[in-house]
């Protein structure tokens, strides 16, 4: 079997092939029949449907969806720039100083990534970001200018962007999935899980009414809460005392797990990069979409290698290698190779390489954006709510 070049990507992109594609088989770590953990949705419900395969009529269940992958395909490219492994543009905003909790949001984390509210209500330079020279180069981008995109926020070009919330709302440029990854369960048969816990100081429930303080504790005495109205609670709501064991609907056994990915090559031949007056040059447009198959396939094989740890009790173990097929045109065979990660690296660096030595704009140092006085006061106000929730042991 070879292994993927970048001269395979430049060549699949230049002819009429449909895709790269990679399917990769795994088990439970416990073995067979081991019961998986999928991700529960409204009201606690699981993505089960029923897919033809084989002529089969067969049950699945979704263990990792289509905007999970895309996730960890992102925070994995993240990781790689952060230690200093590969280029990637990468726009931050920085939620230092008054706040009970500092952070900062990259928009390779940003929800709707460049196009996301908290980028967009960030200052550059103490301009809005959308009001700034760079911002301002999102509001003209479509699929035959994509090239602002391209050095900004390449990612956005590869798992999809809608620029909903930019200044021409819900008319605002859309670019399709160019990558789609899940992982789905087969043969899912739905199972029980059980919940209790025993307290060892034994604490009845008659032993309260508590109160709880303002300070985040409780009491036994009302009076001490100096809250006339403060109603009392069982034991069990400041987490003492047993609780009784329970049966529900949870997990599911299945007789294998199939992550598909596939990297659409016409969806990436859409894309124009006009980087002069001249308009657009066959050339520098085929090098922007090589960068793009690169990040793409690079992105698929740093997840692939850190394994299938999706959630507590969802690890999953691949059953064979990795493969990747190459889906040529109408009448061609199959090519098969294997891509580990030290190639696809090397290879996301060629096209990088190449690809600014064509004229193609890339941000090489981190953008870092402000957020504006009232998006730092609404982040502020909800991280207090939120430490008054936990106190009060309410919710979100």
């Amino acid at each position: 079997m070879d292994t993927l070049r970048l001269d395979h990507i430049r060549e699949a992109l230049v002819g009429n092939a449909a895709a790269f594609r990679s399917v990769t088989e795994y088990q439970p770590v416990g073995g067979p029949g081991d019961k998986v953990f999928p991700p529960t949705y409204e009201g606690g419900r699981y993505a089960t449907e029923s897919r033809h395969v084989s002529g089969e009529e067969v049950e699945c269940v979704l263990l990792d969806s289509v905007q999970s992958q895309a996730n960890r395909m992102e925070l994995a490219l993240l990781e790689e720039w952060e230690l200093g492994e590969a280029p990637l543009p990468v726009i931050s905003v920085d939620f230092a100083g008054d706040l009970p909790k500092p952070f900062r949001v990259t928009s390779l984390e940003a929800p709707h990534r460049i196009s996301d509210a908290l980028l967009r209500d960030s200052e550059l330079d103490g301009v809005m970001f959308r009001q700034s020279d760079t911002g301002k180069r999102l509001d003209t981008l479509d699929a035959r200018n994509a090239t602002a995109l391209f050095e900004l926020c390449p990612t956005a070009l590869i798992f999809g962007m809608w620029d909903s919330t930019g200044p021409r709302g819900g008319l605002g440029v859309k670019f399709q999935r160019a990558l789609v990854s899940e992982i789905v369960g087969f043969h899912a048969k739905q199972g029980k899980k059980t919940s209790s816990r025993i307290d060892p100081a034994q604490i009845l429930r008659n032993a309260g009414p508590v109160y709880r303080t303002s300070d985040g504790g409780w009491t036994l005495e009302q009076s001490d809460t100096r809250e006339r109205n403060n109603r009392g609670v069982r034991p069990s709501e400041v987490n003492h005392g047993n609780i009784v064991p329970s049966i529900a609907d949870g997990g599911f056994t299945i007789s294998k797990a199939v992550q598909t990915t596939v990297l659409s090559l016409p969806a990436l031949r859409r894309l124009r990069f006009p980087i002069s007056e001249g308009g657009r040059s066959a050339e520098v447009d085929l090098a922007a979409r090589t960068v793009l198959a690169a990040q793409a396939l690079f992105a698929a094989s740093l997840v692939r290698e850190q394994g299938a740890d999706l959630r507590s009790r969802c690890l999953l173990h691949a059953t064979g290698p990795v493969v990747w097929e190459l889906l040529d045109g109408p009448g061609n065979e199959t090519r098969k190779f294997d891509f580990p990660v030290e190639q696809a690296r090397s290879v996301y660096q060629q096209a990088v390489d190449e690809a600014r030595s064509t004229g193609l704009p890339w941000l090489e140092q981190e953008l870092v954006l402000k957020p504006s006085r009232q998006l730092l006061d609404l982040v502020r106000q909800s991280q207090l709510l939120a430490a008054e929730a936990t106190a009060d042991g309410g919710e979100e």
